[in-house]
Order: structure tokens, then C-alpha cells, then sequence
């Protein structure tokens, strides 16, 4: 059956008066200006239909009630002054009582008959969209909108009710009665009281859609920007099996995907993210029983992708389309939430509904920005998703149901499964939230961040191990991870005004490594990443050494068997390190684009490179591995030169499919200039070569023999960036890791500034750059000031320090 889009003509035909029904409009005549008449929802599919078609945006047509039919319905009735005198009585705190009038609201609602001429209009729109369907009684999608909703300071999200696979004019006459009967469930009314909405300032629309079968393939979520950090330049979308409800409620951890927003707009394809979720339950149409059910999703749909890689594409270019069109419309900037469909009967992808996002669109750039730092570790209770950037500490209250949420305190930690929008009234009173279910799309993530609480989802067995009564720390300040401590540990935060530190001449630059950081930490006033390291992305998303996926026979079967494992559903089991390595690295260069992200290729020593999975048959055991094979040494020899080979064609995916071109790139623990043109000959020969799309290659400059072979590497290089631990360490002949010689470890030694200076003199003559990346002009003032008397051009420091490494270089350049 087909699955196509109505024109928007399909009504012309019609008389005006038709047309323009007081009780019934379509979505080709709505536009965003009817919110006030069918609510948010509706308003923005009527608008998206009208004028996005253009832009390849598909929405399924159908049509809504107006809020004049609902305010017709309410006074035919004579349920006004009724439910004015029920809610009249709550004190605004009373959850039991509240839901106790709720009940009576809507019993009266469900026991009252529309009005007939609303029944007529109904029935003549829901047999003229069967009659463009070709079916009798097709099947529609019956959702709730209300009139203050899907506003950009109020998400209202799940607080009216949707209805799936309604078939027939009794089903539709009954899910319209049931959602102006959702309009007054104890979590919509105390959603309202909390924004301070008056009842008499909301209406309900119910919008009628032409269904789409993703119960028969996938739906989801996609925010326009990413969903904890507030970073702009992205679009994440979320998807999983079957009817999308089960994302909205968290009942699932999803797929997640990230697209740069700016590089796919010049045409490229940056899908720089993708993560496989568990997918635990979909939900799907049981035709027998004719009712929606939630069922464990098989192992093989679970282990995969919900969407092909040209379709999450497809989706992001419609998102940022609806994006631009909204903002337009505004005049202000306006990030999205969107939810979308895959009917599995056709393959056709819908936009379903669009709403401004609540969170981070009321924040301004301006803002002052905090920065949380755990101060010390304690045992680790729970971990999952981190929802957030924010650290808290309380009571653990675990609550299994919201009927006893009286027994939550003000300022405690709920622990619980899921929540819902019956969740609510609750969740304003706690300190943080802990569920055992969801990912970062779900009712409790979206929840969360508009309460401005920290909140970690799907940390599964968390009602277990967080024993309820006992003091914790949440924090969300580690990266895409959330962590649950055992008692009340320290922790500081630091407030980060971007708009009120001074400009430096000096680039002040930051070191990391994880990529979950990425998104966070580019909107702290850095000026790039000047130190991105390989092999912390090795460790964490790969796992695996590099020649066991290039030299597989080599392999103990037991080893061959768990690589076998770890790069299920790559047919090429050398796509699966590519693939990891440019996703992570992507993620990177995309956060902080057209700032410059220097990429430091792997630096494992021996025994390190040993730990990866498949790493011992292929590692010599060394006496001494800091001084052994590592860095460039390893990338041109043969018994390495393939497994180098993969990371440079991570790197060429980065820059070229994902167009990331602010993506630099920087050889390790270089010994010779002999070496250092071996491996720019390597990567030459691999499709990377130096000054192609203005591909820069550093080096590091951290052995003594590249200073004082400094002006051969410089004609080599591009750059340099001084690696101060190593320099330190080789220059004084000390073992940064022997307590016994520890306090001997000093960059400010006379021998090392000596021949820090001699570098930078060297890169200056040659009109090279020079950078340092090392924690010591941040705790060393002076060093920092000797750097900047000498003219170095960056200095690279961990992100907890950038603002306090930008007053000391500013107040140095000012002396």
C-alpha cells in the first residue's frame, strides 16, 4: 500500500466555507499562527506540510479538531463551572487529592457526547482521508495538543495522551473523547499549576494522522542540537524498534546518532556518531488481539542499527530544514524536537510532530557557564547515562510507584525503574533522579534537564545497589557516564564567564581525549584541541589490537574467537577499528569546528599495546617500553606499518567523507628527521599527504634530540608541540614514575627551559608554529609567563583550567 504525501490541494476543490470549518481543519490549511486554536503539535504539522515539501520533509496528512470544538464540547455539557468547582478546591500540594478530582474530571469528560455537528465534521474529514488512502476505515495515529504546549519554556511532554492504530468512526469519535479527557490527568494539571498556566487559558485539540506502520520498522526522537551539553552544531537522533512510545517513556535505551550540522549543509555526509542501544522492547500492533503490545525485541535486531546510515542522513537534513524554517518564522534561533516514523510496509520515513526544544534554546550564549569537578572517588553504587553536567549529593529515596510519592523529601535522590508524566509532581521535589531504565531522549532525561537537576538513566540493577536511606553523590561531570557514589564526597564547581576574560595573543588550547566530553568542553573558550590522543580512543572504543583485525590467523582461537565477537556486523573486521576511530576522532574535529583539533597518532608503549585484545602475540616484551618501540618508529616498520595504516585511513574519512578539515595531525616520539620523513612518505602513500586541503602534520617535541636536531625537523614539519613530561624526563634523566627521584622532576629546570626556548626559537626563524601541551603553565605562573616572553604561539591545558590559564597568559602578555 502506498505511503505517500497528500498535496496540499488535495482540498482545493472543496468550497471555502468547507474548507474552513469552526471544528475541523486540515493540515494543509493550518500554519503556526493557529496555535491558539489546535494547539502546538498540530500547528507545526499543518506548517511543515504546507511549506516544507521543498525541502524533501514528509509528513502524513490528516487533520484537527479546533479548540472551538473543544470549548463547544465543554459548554453543550455544562462541564465549565464543574471542573472550575473541582479544581477549585486542591491546595496545590495535595498529590492524592489532585488525583482524586482529576478521576472525577474526567469521568464526567468520557460520560459526556460530543456535540453532533463536531461528530459530522469528524466522520465526513475520516472517510475523505480513507477515500485519499484508497481503504475504508484506514488506520490514524489520534494525538493530543493542547493549546499552551510544545511552547519554548514549557515541553508539556507526554502530559496528553496518543492513540495508535484507531480504525473506524467509533474508534476515532472515542479517542477524541479520550483526549480532551487527558487534558485533566493529576500530572497535566499540576504540570500546568507549576508553569503557572490557568485552566482557563488552555484548550485541547485532538489531531487525527494518517498512520504510520513503524511498529512493522522503527521510530524515534531527534533534538537539533546535543541533548545535555546545549552544543548547536549537531543534530541527535535517537531510534529503536517499533511505535516510538517506548523511547519517550524510557522503557528503552535507544540507538543514538550525532550529525554535524555545518559540514552537512556544504554537502558532506558527517555522521561523526552512532551508537548501538540495547533496544530491549518494541512495541507493535497485536493484530489478534487488536490492541498495541510491548514485546522483547529478538537478539539480531537488538545487536544492529535501526536506520541505514542515508537515512539517519536523510532524517538530519529534514531536521535542520524544519529547524531553519522555524527560526525564520521566530526570528530567533530555535532548536527542535522532533519526532519521526519508518513505515515498514513502504520503507518511507515521516516526520510525525515538531516542537520547540525547552531546555537549552531559553539559554543564551552570554550566560555564565559552571564547570563541576569531583574532588576525591568513593565506591562506585551505580553507574549509567549521564543526563547532565551537573554534580548533587542527598539521600537515596527509592519509590517504586508515584502513589507513594509522599514519601519523597524535599532535596532527595528518587530511585526508581522509569517514570512518566504521572511522575511529575514528584520530581519537583527531588535533588536528583536515578532510573534503572531509559537513554537520553526519555521522559525522565527531558524531565530532568528543564527541572535543571542531574539525573542518570538506565543504570540497571540501581534499585539493588543504591540502598534506599543512605547518603550519595550524583555525579554527571565525568563524560557520557554517570556515576553513583557511596556517601557525600567533595566536589567544586567553578563559574566560567567566556564574555568577561580577556583576549590573549596566546591561543589558549585544550588536551582531550574522550569524545563524550567533546560537545561540553567546545563551548568552554578554548581555541581548539591541541592535543587529541589516539590511544585514549583505542582503549575506550576499539579494545582491540590493530594487527588482530589485519593478521587474524595469527591468533590463539580463543583470541580469534572474542575479535570475531567484538566486530560483529562488520563484514571487514578492519572497518570495525576504522569506523570506531573516525566516529571518535569525528566527534572531535565536529565539536569543535573550524577550530583547529591536533590529533596525536598512537603513542601505546610495547606492554601497553600488549593489554589490547590480541596484543600479546604481536608485542616484543621489552625491559624498558618508555624507551622502546613506540611512536613513529613503529608506523613505517613492518611488523606495525598495517595496523598505522587503519588510523590513517580513520583520519581520511574524518577529513574527506566527514569534511572535517580543522582535523591536524601529529607524530609521536619522533627520534630522527630520517624517521619523521619515513612516516610522512607512509601516510603519502596511504592518500594523506601533507598540505592537501591544507592538511598540516606536527611533531612532538619532547627528546632531546629534537631540539637539537630542531631546524632538520622543521623543515619536516609543520609544527611543534613541546611534550614537557617526556622533554623533562629525558632532558634530566629522571623516571617521572620513581618516587625515589620524584622531586627532581621539574619543567622549570634551567635545562629544560633551555631547551624549550630553543625550540621555539627554532619554529619562529622557520615560520613554523609551536604549542605546549602539559599541565605546567597552568600550575606555574612563571613558567607559563617564560613560555609567553619567549613567543610561543599556544599552550594547551585540561579543560578544569582554561579560564584560569587564560588570566595568567593575559596578565603576562600585559606585563
Amino acid at each position: 500500500m502506498s505511503q505517500t504525501v497528500v498535496s496540499p490541494t488535495t482540498h482545493s476543490s472543496r468550497s471555502a466555507d468547507d474548507r474552513h470549518k469552526a471544528r475541523v481543519a486540515w493540515f494543509d490549511q493550518i500554519t503556526i499562527d493557529d496555535v491558539a486554536s489546535v494547539g502546538g503539535k498540530n500547528a507545526s504539522l499543518g506548517e511543515m506540510y504546507r511549506n516544507l515539501s521543498d525541502a524533501g520533509v514528509r509528513v502524513p496528512n490528516g487533520f484537527a479538531t479546533t479548540a472551538e470544538a473543544f470549548s463547544e464540547f465543554l459548554s453543550r455539557n455544562d462541564l465549565n463551572q464543574r471542573i472550575e468547582g473541582i479544581l477549585g478546591g486542591w491546595n496545590g500540594e495535595d498529590v492524592d487529592d489532585l488525583a482524586r478530582r482529576t478521576r472525577e474530571i474526567r469521568s464526567l469528560i468520557l460520560g459526556s457526547d460530543l456535540p453532533a455537528e463536531l461528530v459530522v465534521e469528524l466522520i465526513e474529514a475520516y472517510r475523505s482521508l480513507s477515500r485519499q488512502a484508497g481503504i475504508a476505515n484506514v488506520e490514524v495515529a489520534v494525538r493530543s495538543s493542547a493549546t499552551a504546549e510544545d511552547l519554548p519554556e514549557a515541553s508539556f511532554a507526554g502530559q496528553q495522551e496518543t492513540f495508535l492504530m484507531i480504525h473506524g468512526e467509533d474508534e476515532v469519535m472515542d479517542a477524541v473523547r479520550r483526549c480532551f479527557a487527558s487534558l485533566y490527568t493529576a500530572r497535566a494539571v499540576s504540570y500546568r499549576r507549576h508553569m503557572r498556566i490557568g485552566e482557563e487559558e488552555i484548550a485541547l485539540s485532538a489531531g487525527i494522522q494518517r498512520m504510520v506502520r513503524s511498529d512493522l520498522a522503527s521510530s524515534g526522537v531527534i533534538f537539533t542540537l546535543d541533548t545535555d551539553s546545549g552544543f548547536r552544531d549537531v543534530v541527535y537522533l535517537t531510534g529503536a524498534w517499533g511505535f516510538g512510545e517506548n523511547i519517550v517513556q524510557g522503557r528503552v535505551i535507544p540507538d543514538g546518532f550525532y550529525v554535524h550540522k555545518p559540514r552537512l549543509r556544504d554537502g558532506f555526509v558527517p555522521l561523526v556518531g552512532k551508537t548501538v542501544g540495547p533496544k530491549e522492547l518494541r512495541m507493535v500492533y497485536d493484530d489478534q488481539a487488536n490492541k498495541v503490545v510491548n514485546e522483547r525485541t529478538p537478539a539480531v535486531d537488538r545487536e544492529r542499527l535501526c536506520l541505514a546510515d542515508d537515512e539517519v542522513l536523510s532524517l538530519a537534513r529534514w531536521s535542520v530544514a524544519i529547524e531553519e524554517y522555524y527560526s525564520n518564522v521566530r526570528g530567533t534561533p530555535t532548536p527542535m524536537d522532533i519526532e519521526w516514523a519508518k513505515d515498514g510496509r513502504t520503507g518511507e520515513l515521516f516526520i510525525v510532530q515538531a516542537r520547540p526544544e525547552t531546555v537549552h534554546s531559553r539559554k543564551t550564549a552570554a550566560q555564565v557557564m559552571r564547570v563541576f569537578r569531583m574532588d576525591e572517588r568513593g565506591a562506585v553504587l551505580a553507574t549509567g547515562l549521564a543526563i547532565g553536567d551537573s554534580i548533587t549529593t542527598g539521600v537515596a529515596r527509592t519509590i517504586a510507584d508515584p502513589k507513594d510519592m509522599n514519601r519523597l523529601k524535599e532535596g532527595e535522590i528518587l530511585v526508581t525503574e522509569i517514570t512518566d508524566p504521572d511522575w511529575e509532581p514528584i520530581l519537583k521535589r527531588a535533588g536528583g533522579l536515578i532510573t534503572e531504565r531509559g537513554g537520553r531522549t526519555s521522559h525522565a532525561a527531558i524531565i530532568a534537564r528543564e527541572l535543571g537537576i542531574p539525573a542518570i538513566v538506565g543504570a540497571q540493577g540501581a534499585i539493588h545497589a543504591v540502598p534506599s536511606g543512605t547518603s550519595v553523590t550524583v555525579s554527571c561531570a565525568e563524560g557520557e557516564a554517570g556515576y553513583v557514589y557511596d556517601g557525600v564526597l567533595d566536589f567544586s564547581v567553578e563559574e566560567v564567564d567566556a564574555a568577561n576574560l580577556p583576549s590573549t595573543r596566546t591561543d589558549v588550547m585544550v588536551n582531550l581525549g574522550d569524545p563524550s566530553l567533546a560537545y561540553k568542553t567546545a563551548m568552554l573558550p578554548s581555541r581548539g584541541i591541541g592535543l587529541a590522543r589516539m590511544e585514549f580512543i583505542f582503549a575506550s572504543h576499539v579494545g582491540v589490537h590493530p594487527l588482530a583485525l589485519t593478521r587474524p590467523e595469527m591468533l590463539s582461537p580463543e583470541d580469534r574467537v572474542l575479535v570475531e565477537q567484538a566486530t560483529v556486523g562488520y563484514d571487514d573486521p578492519t572497518e570495525f577499528l576504522v569506523d570506531k576511530v573516525a566516529l571518535g576522532v569525528g566527534t572531535l574535529a565536529a565539536a569543535f569546528w573550524p577550530r583547529p583539533v591536533i590529533l596525536r597518532f598512537s603513542d601505546f608503549k610495547t606492554n601497553e599495546y600488549a593489554h589490547l585484545l590480541g596484543g600479546e602475540v604481536f608485542e616484543p616484551k621489552e625491559p624498558n617500553p618508555m624507551l622502546g618501540w613506540r611512536g613513529a618508529s613503529r608506523y613505517y616498520h613492518p611488523d606495525y606499518r598495517d595496523g598505522f595504516e587503519l588510523e590513517i585511513k580513520a583520519v581520511r574519512r574524518v577529513r574527506e567523507q566527514f569534511g572535517l578539515t580543522n582535523l591536524k595531525v601529529m607524530i609521536p616520539f619522533c627520534r630522527t628527521p630520517e624517521e619523521g620523513r619515513k612516516v610522512v612518505a607512509v601516510m603519502a602513500e596511504n592518500g594523506l599527504v601533507q598540505g592537501v586541503n591544507g592538511l598540516e602534520i606536527y611533531v612532538m617535541a619532547e627528546i632531546p634530540s629534537n631540539v637539537l636536531e630542531a631546524e632538520e625537523f622543521a623543515a619536516i614539519f609543520d609544527g611543534f608541540s613541546i611534550g614537557s613530561n617526556d622533554l623533562t624526563q629525558l632532558t634530566l634523566g629522571v623516571d617521572r614514575d620513581s618516587e625515589s627521584v620524584a622531586q627532581l622532576f621539574d619543567e622549570r629546570s634551567a635545562a629544560v627551559k633551555r631547551a624549550c626556548a630553543m625550540v621555539i626559537a627554532v619554529a619562529r626563524t622557520h615560520g613554523r608554529k609551536v604549542g605546549i601541551c602539559g599541565q605546567a603553565p597552568s600550575d606555574y605562573p612563571d613558567f607559563a609567563e617564560f613560555l609567553v616572553q619567549e613567543g610561543i604561539d599556544s599552550i594547551s591545558v585540561t579543560p578544569d583550567v582554561i579560564a584560569k590559564t587564560v588570566k595568567i597568559v593575559a596578565e603576562v602578555e600585559g606585563r
